[in-house]
Formats: C-alpha cells, sequence, structure tokens
C-alpha cells in the first residue's frame, strides 16, 4: 500500500503503532506497510534492524530457513507450532490476545508471511528466561530507547518483562502438540529444555501451568506427561514437587465436588507411570484404595461407582504397564470389582436410556459397557492402538530417571454436601455397517471406541462456548484418516444432546456446533447427518419422550438454517399412522416448531399437499363475541361495550362499571367463593382484552400490565385463576407459542400462580392437547419460575444474614469504644427485622414450591390410575402411545428437578408414592431414588 510523496506526522506514527491493525512506519523517506504483528514475544511490532530496511530487501529476512537450521531455532525459543494454535491456546489462557492479532494477520492477507517468516524472526527472540544482550540487540534496544524516550531507559520494558516472559512460557507449554512442521519428539525435548533452564527463576509458575493444562486440556495428556517425565529425567526434584502438586489439586478437586476433573487428574497420574515419574506400586495401591471404597457401609452407590470408573477408565493408558510390575494385585483389583458390579443396583437404567429396545444397538450401563471394554483390553494383552504415546521415543532417557512413589492417599470420606456425578447410559447409534465405503470403526466394546469418544468430549467440554474453534477441533482430531471420523463426531454430539438427565451444554450449543460442521466438511457431513436423522426418525418409537423434545428443538432450528429444505416425502408413511403414534406427531411438532421460527404461510408452502393433516393451523385469535351470529350468547352486548371503553382507553374503573352488569352463573351456589367467582364475567373481559391486544406479543403484554388490577380482581379466587387460564387457551389455541408467552406473561404479573397453571394444564379441558409439545414447555417453565423464586429470596437472606455478621466483626474490633454497643445495637435492629421477614418469605415460598410438586405428582398419579383402571376393566393393553408419554413425562420432571425434588422425598414417599400405588407408576418413584441411592 502506497501514500504518496506525504509522509505521516510523528505523532500519527505513534499512535498508529499503538493500534492492533496495520501500521504505518517511516522508511528511507516513504511509508510502507508493515504487518501487526511479527514478533511473538512483542505483539504489533517489529524487530527495528526488519523494520528499518525497504520493503524489498526484507524479503531476504522472510525466506524459510533450511530444516535444520529451523529446527535449532525452534528448540533453542521453543516455536514449535504455528501462529494458528498459538492464538487459539493463547485465546484460551490470555484473553484472547493473539487471537486477534490472528486474525488481523489473516484479514490483511499476510499469514503466509508470517508462517514463512516463523524461522528467520526466531533470531530476533530472545530464549526464554533470557534477557536481550550483545551485539546488535542491545544496540536495537538503546536505539529504540533513544528514538521515543529521548535517550532515557525503556522502563515499560524493563518493568514488564518478567510478566511477558511468563506469558510465553505459557503460550509454549500450552501449544506443545498442536500442527507443527518438525516432529513432536524435537519440540517436546526442545521445550524441556527451555523449561529446564527457567526452572530456577520460574519454577512455581511452571509448575502451575502444567498443572492446568493436566486438567483442562485431557486430549493432550501423554504429551505432557511425556514433558513432565523429560523435566523429571533432567531434575529429579521438581518432578517430585509436580506429583505433590497434583495430589494437592486432586484433592482440592474432592473438596469441591469436581469428580469429571478428578477423573481427568487420576488419569493424568497413571500415565506418569508410563513415563517413569511414578512407581507402578504406588500407582496400585492408590488404585487399591479407590476400589476399597466398595467395601464402605451406608454410602451411596453412586461414590463407590466413581472411584470404580477412575480405575477402570486409567487402564487403556496404564493397563500394560501396571500389569507387567504388578499383575497379582492388578488381578486381585479387578476380581474386586467384578464383584462389586455384579451386586451394584441397576433399577435407574430404564429411566436414562435414550431407546427403551436394545436393537439394533444396546443401551448399556455405562460401567457394565466400560467392564466389557477393559476386559476385552485384558484378553488383548492389553495392546491399543489409538493412543499417541511420544514418550516411547525417549525410553533410554526416561527409564534412567529416578522414580517417586505416591504419598499415601485415602479417599476423602462421604459428606452430606459431598454431589457424585449421576450414572448414565452409553449412546449408540452406528457401527461397522453404517459406513462400509470408510475406515472401519470400532466396535462398541474396544477400547479404542472408547479412548476416542472421551477426547471428543473433551474437545467439545473445552471449546463449547466457541462453536467454529469447537468444529475446527473436532474435525482436526488426530488419526482422522484411520477412523470414520465424521460418523463418531455425529454421534458423540448426539450422544450430549441425548444425556439424561439434562446436557452437558445449554441444547442449542449443539445445534450451531452441528452447523458449523456441515459448514467446514459440505462435502461429507451433512450426508452423515442426514443419515443420522433418518436413523433416530425411524426409532422414535421406542424412544424416550424427553430426547424426542430435544430432536424436534434441534431438527426445527437446524431446518431453519438450512432453508427448510428436506425430502418430507420420504417420511409420507407416518401419514398413514394413528395421528397419536410417535412419528406423526414428530413431524407435526416439528413443523409447529418450525412456524415460531418463520411463518405460517411458508411452512405450508415448504410440505407437500400431503401432509396437510400435519401442518400447523392458522394462528388466528378465536374471538366468540365478534361473529353476530353469537347475538344469543350471555355477555354479547356487555362484550361490544367492553370493547369500545378499552379502545377509547378506559380506567379500571369504567371498566368494573360496564362488568357489573354481568349475570353470575354461580350465584345460586351456597358457598361464598361460589358467589365471588363469576366465569361469565371472566370470559367476556378476558376474551374481550386478547382479542383487541392480538396483534403482537407486545400488544398482549402491555393490555396484561395495563389492566393487571382488574385480572386480580376477577381472578381472586384459585377457581377464578383456573378459568382465565381456560379462556386464555380458548382465545389462543390455534397459536401454542401465544398461550406459552402469556402464562408466562401471567405468572410474572401475579395474575395466576404457579399452582394454578399445574391444575389447568391437568384439566380435562386440556385432554385433548395433553400429549403436546408446548404443555410441557409451559408445565416446566413454571416449574422453573418457581424455583428461581425460591432462589432469589434465599440470596436476600443469606446477604442480609452477611451484612449483619460484618456490622458484628466490625462491632467486634472497635470494642475500645463505649458508645459502640448503643450505637450497634441502633443499626442491627432494622437490620434483624429485614432478616425475619425474609425468613418468612423463604418459608412462604419453600410451602410453595412443595405444594406445586405435590399438586403436579398427584394430578399424574390420578391420571394414570384412571388409564390402568379402565384398561384393567376393559381388557385392553396398558401400553398405548398416550400412557408412554404420560409416564415418561412423569420421568421427566422427576429427572430436570432432581436437585428440588430431593428435598422433599420424604413427604412425596410419606403422602402419594406409597407401598399401595400402582407398580407401574411406583417403579419411576423408585428409579429416581435409585439415582442416589
Amino acid at each position: 500500500m502506497k501514500t504518496g510523496n506525504m509522509s505521516p506526522k510523528k505523532a500519527d506514527i505513534k499512535k498508529k503503532q499503538k493500534t492492533g491493525s496495520a501500521r504505518f512506519v517511516r522508511s528511507r523517506g516513504r511509508s510502507t506497510l508493515c504487518r501487526p504483528s511479527l514478533t511473538p514475544g512483542c505483539p504489533g511490532r517489529a524487530p527495528a534492524r526488519f523494520l528499518s530496511r525497504p520493503l524489498h530487501l526484507r524479503a531476504e529476512l522472510v525466506r524459510p530457513q533450511s530444516a535444520a537450521t529451523g529446527r535449532s531455532l525452534r528448540a533453542a525459543t521453543g516455536r514449535e507450532g504455528g501462529e494458528e494454535e498459538d492464538g487459539a491456546l493463547r485465546a484460551r489462557f490470555l484473553g484472547g490476545r493473539c487471537e486477534a492479532a490472528a486474525a488481523a494477520a489473516e484479514a490483511s492477507g499476510e499469514r503466509a508471511a508470517v508462517s514463512s517468516s516463523r524461522d528467520a524472526l526466531g533470531r530476533a527472540l530472545p530464549a526464554p528466561g533470557r534477557r536481550w544482550r550483545g551485539g546488535r540487540r542491545a544496540m536495537s534496544r538503546r536505539r529504540h530507547s533513544d528514538e521515543n524516550d529521548g535517550g532515557q531507559p525503556h522502563k515499560r520494558r524493563r518493568t514488564s518483562e518478567p510478566s511477558e516472559i511468563e506469558e510465553r512460557l505459557e503460550s509454549l507449554i500450552c501449544r506443545v502438540g498442536e500442527k507443527s512442521t518438525s516432529s513432536l519428539e524435537s519440540n517436546l525435548e526442545g521445550l524441556a529444555g527451555v523449561l529446564e533452564a527457567d526452572l530456577p527463576n520460574y519454577k512455581s509458575k511452571i509448575l502451575r501451568i502444567l498443572c492446568t493444562v493436566a486438567r483442562l486440556l485431557p486430549v493432550k495428556l501423554t504429551v505432557y506427561t511425556t514433558l513432565v517425565g523429560l523435566l523429571n529425567a533432567r531434575n529429579y526434584n521438581f518432578g517430585g514437587e509436580f506429583v505433590e502438586a497434583m495430589i494437592r489439586q486432586l484433592k482440592e478437586c474432592f473438596k469441591v465436588n469436581m469428580y469429571n476433573e478428578a477423573v481427568i487428574l487420576v488419569r493424568f497420574l497413571s500415565d506418569l507411570v508410563n513415563c517413569h515419574v511414578i512407581a507402578a506400586p504406588s500407582m496400585v495401591a492408590m488404585f487399591e484404595n479407590f476400589v476399597a471404597v466398595t467395601q464402605e457401609e451406608d454410602v451411596p452407590q453412586v461414590r463407590c461407582d466413581w472411584y470404580v470408573y477412575a480405575f477402570l477408565s486409567s487402564l487403556p493408558w496404564v493397563g500394560k504397564e501396571l500389569y507387567e510390575k504388578k499383575d497379582a494385585e492388578m488381578d486381585r483389583i479387578l476380581s474386586q470389582v467384578e464383584n462389586y458390579l455384579k451386586r451394584r443396583q441397576k433399577i435407574h437404567v430404564p429411566m436414562l436410556q435414550v431407546w427403551s429396545a436394545d436393537k439394533p444397538h444396546p443401551q448399556e450401563e455405562y460401567l457394565d459397557c466400560l467392564w466389557a471394554q477393559v476386559q476385552k483390553l485384558k484378553k488383548d494383552r492389553w495392546q491399543e492402538r489409538h493412543i499417541p504415546r511420544p514418550y516411547l521415543a525417549f525410553d533410554n532417557v526416561l527409564c534412567e530417571a529416578l522414580q517417586h512413589n505416591l504419598p499415601p492417599f485415602t479417599p476423602p470420606p462421604h459428606t452430606e454436601d459431598s454431589v457424585y456425578p449421576m450414572p448414565r447410559v452409553i449412546f449408540r447409534m452406528f457401527d461397522y455397517t453404517d459406513d462400509p465405503e470408510g475406515p472401519v470403526m470400532p466396535g462398541s466394546h474396544s477400547a479404542e471406541r472408547f479412548v476416542i469418544e472421551e477426547n471428543l468430549h473433551c474437545i467439545i467440554k473445552s471449546h463449547w462456548k466457541e462453536r467454529k474453534t469447537c468444529a475446527a477441533q473436532l474435525l482436526s482430531y488426530p488419526g482422522n484418516n484411520k477412523i470414520p471420523l465424521n460418523y463418531h463426531i455425529v454421534e458423540v454430539i448426539f450422544a450430549e444432546l441425548f444425556q439424561l438427565p439434562i446436557p452437558p451444554h445449554t441444547e442449542v450449543m449443539y445445534t450451531t456446533l452441528l452447523i458449523e460442521l456441515c459448514k467446514l466438511q459440505p462435502g461429507s457431513l451433512p450426508q452423515v447427518l442426514a443419515q443420522a436423522t433418518e436413523m433416530l426418525y425411524m426409532r422414535l418409537d421406542t424412544m424416550n419422550t424427553t430426547c424426542i423434545d430435544r430432536f424436534i428443538n434441534w431438527f426445527s432450528h437446524h431446518l431453519n438454517n438450512f432453508q427448510f429444505r428436506w425430502s418430507w416425502e420420504d417420511w409420507s408413511d407416518c401419514l398413514s399412522e394413528d395421528l397419536d403414534k410417535p412419528r406423526p406427531k414428530f413431524v407435526r411438532e416439528v413443523l409447529e416448531k418450525c412456524m415460531r421460527l418463520s411463518y405460517h404461510q411458508r411452512i405450508v408452502d415448504i410440505v407437500p399437499a400431503t401432509f396437510s393433516v400435519l401442518t400447523p393451523a392458522n394462528p388466528a385469535c378465536i374471538y366468540k363475541y365478534g361473529d353476530e351470529s353469537n347475538k344469543s350468547l350471555p355477555g354479547y352486548n356487555v362484550a361490544l361495550c367492553l370493547n369500545i371503553a378499552i379502545k377509547n382507553k378506559a380506567s379500571n374503573d369504567e371498566i368494573f362499571t360496564i362488568l357489573k352488569d354481568v349475570p353470575n352463573p354461580n350465584q345460586d351456589d351456597d358457598d361464598d367463593e361460589g358467589f365471588s367467582f363469576n366465569p361469565l364475567k371472566i370470559e367476556v373481559f378476558v376474551q374481550t382484552l386478547l382479542h383487541l391486544a392480538a396483534k403482537s406479543f407486545s400488544h398482549s403484554f402491555s393490555a396484561l400490565g395495563r389492566f393487571r388490577e382488574v385480572f386480580k380482581a376477577l381472578a381472586e379466587s384459585d377457581e377464578g385463576k383456573l378459568h382465565v387460564l381456560r379462556v386464555t387457551y380458548e382465545v389462543w389455541k390455534n397459536h401454542p407459542q401465544m398461550i406459552a408467552v402469556l402464562v408466562d406473561k401471567m405468572i410474572r404479573t401475579q395474575i395466576v400462580d404457579c399452582a394454578a397453571v399445574a391444575n389447568w394444564i391437568f384439566s380435562p379441558e386440556l385432554a385433548h392437547d395433553f400429549t403436546r409439545f408446548y404443555i410441557w414447555e409451559i408445565l416446566h417453565s413454571t416449574i422453573r419460575k418457581m424455583n428461581k423464586h425460591v432462589v432469589m429470596i434465599q440470596k436476600e437472606l443469606e446477604e442480609a444474614k452477611a451484612r449483619l455478621a460484618k456490622q458484628h466483626k466490625r462491632r467486634d474490633s472497635d470494642d475500645d469504644d463505649y458508645d459502640d454497643d448503643r450505637s450497634s445495637d441502633r443499626e442491627d435492629g432494622p437490620l434483624e427485622e429485614q432478616i425475619e421477614r425474609l425468613q418468612e418469605k423463604v418459608e412462604s415460598a419453600q410451602s410453595e414450591q412443595k405444594n406445586l410438586f405435590l399438586v403436579i405428582f398427584q394430578r399424574f398419579i390420578m391420571i394414570l390410575t384412571e388409564h390402568l383402571v379402565r384398561c384393567e376393566t376393559g381388557g385392553i393393553d396398558v401400553i398405548t402411545p398416550w400412557y408412554k408419554n404420560c409416564i415418561e413425562r412423569l420421568q421427566q420432571i422427576f429427572l430436570q428437578h432432581h436437585q428440588i425434588i430431593h428435598q422433599y422425598m420424604v413427604t412425596l414417599e410419606n403422602l402419594l408414592f406409597t407401598a399401595e400405588l400402582d407398580h407401574h407408576i411406583l417403579a419411576v418413584f423408585q428409579q429416581f431414588c435409585a439415582l442416589q441411592a
């Protein structure tokens, strides 16, 4: 880029140099464009000797060096990766600064130049932990100081140098093992040398970084264990300190219930045995202590499950080494595990299965599946072909290193605050027959299948907040030419999406991730995804209702991003089935969701005319007082007057005056509640108001807010609240989304309460839509609102108590002041009263919460019992589509809100789920209890 003969002003130059994008620099009387970041150690600024040359001479500096020179420079500086890896990993640990620089370089079309200049620029970089010294480097620094600071030393550079070196160490460690022009072994050896030289000054920093990457980057586990092994061979004391730091980190994970991270740490420690850092007997002793937990009494089964899983899941990495040195002890441990697996309860499994049928793929409990994989691995003499093992290249060095014994480790005892991971069922969708042309997919009981799935899950966990990075990392998984990677990725993503009770991450993340994967692999991954969708559709009959909900959400969102294109004719077989069957219901709900994301006519146009029976109805408001043929309806004339009054912005008092003339069908009832509750008055008002506000969601919200006092007066009783919901459904029965948002708004404005919504959902008026998706969307939203309300009040109470404790602490520290007690009493009085009020509110909110769950479960028991009695007396099969849907909705309530429901287990067991209850219903409660038993 040229700027003509004009040179920028000196102030302008300084301003441009501070920005992160392209900058102008002055060189030999003319302006030239330089790259935003040429020196990794100094972002946005190239070496002075580089910038002092004209553009045509700079090319000499950026020509690639020979392979040998490049390797030696990388070994000296630790630069084993490219700018892309540097940016991605630095972004994770350093806030994305290098990623922004890499993005700017890419935008200016100079990434290739940056990559090709990597070796040459290594000459201008100091090795980590060393200062710039001697010759042209010192002169360049002095010249830079002279030009910018008038001859004064560059103070900012000098004071920030330690932090810059620490950041560079972090970057070097984090990106090792990524794509590189040199071998991983040479990179590891060079990095070990750099870190060894920096241990005297930065030992604590290096220890902290290594412990962090061991926990957060499990995909590169063997890379970091090899690095630690090399450091241990060079510095025995450092190896011992690292092992102690890892044990401390493991204990801290136990203390804060981070059991998923603890599994990774145990696996890392076990792989250190392969690198001759930890002695095999001490590792076996730790595993013996782990498995001994299965002999404890009065502890949850999930506690024993976790320790067994931590042991078994480490064996693909270290099983061979441990068996070679301690075969008798390992046989004894495996025998104890086998005995435990035989006696453990598995009542919970049906509640967690995605499919109720085991064909074509069995849905195994996770410990049973892992045990089968370990047994096959043992049968194969612990030969595993997928884990990279870079330490084998350094065997002659590592085998001579002194080993460390793990300190005695006893699993912490179980406490009431201990929260262990819930059991799960392994999701299987594909096998080797689904991709006959590509590489063979490992069998479901092979250790390779476990390792691949574990690593893909770890990649998603590390990058789930950045869909583009996550998709790129998944597709660049090492060894992708040896396995059908696309099939593994799709299966793992759906396994997480359908995981019960809840997915590991928000559902919409999986949608965006699959969209990104389709963009990156347009020639292959969409076909695999379409094949998976077809398989899921064909197995809907046995699929869990909760998983069908997630399938509906994902598929409709995915179609919305691809112009709703789908071969609907391939699913025309569902038109001949009963509309209550899973496949027709699925298509209907997908089209309903698509209409929410688009509009009605668009959906009518995209599906064939034969699907009209499943196409959503036109979402229009049904106003029964708008047709002159309904003049004979009670309240018709009042509705007309009310219509005019609302249009004229009548006040609440005027509305009450108009409604005063509406007759009360319940006025002959003896009870006071029946006399005060006027269903016709509610019907006239709600019908008219919702009709006038039908233009949009905003109009409806505004109407509810404006006439909130009228609503509260009309719906003062429980029956009144229920009738408001009934009328709302009558008006918007063709617009499920409007019903959902209006009910949500009514709860927020306290027009209706959560218990009223629960009673309305199980009322006979909604029997026709009882199995519809939006009904359960409303119920779960209602439960979540109640739970959030309780949490919010509890938080206010804790904050008030904290303020009071702070005042008391301040008073105790100022006890020398004689007047302090009297003034503190005056300060504490209002706060103590506030705490009392908040405690009453918390108790009231918890009582409402308990009542809500009691109402929901009581209604479930009533309708299920009626169905079972009706089928028994009529000689009909109990297992109908309605029954399957209803019983799995009951399971869904238990699973999605399990943390709250556990607080009321005793009440539920004593009042509702008693021994006299039908075994079909009681089995659901027993399965739920077994999850944390």
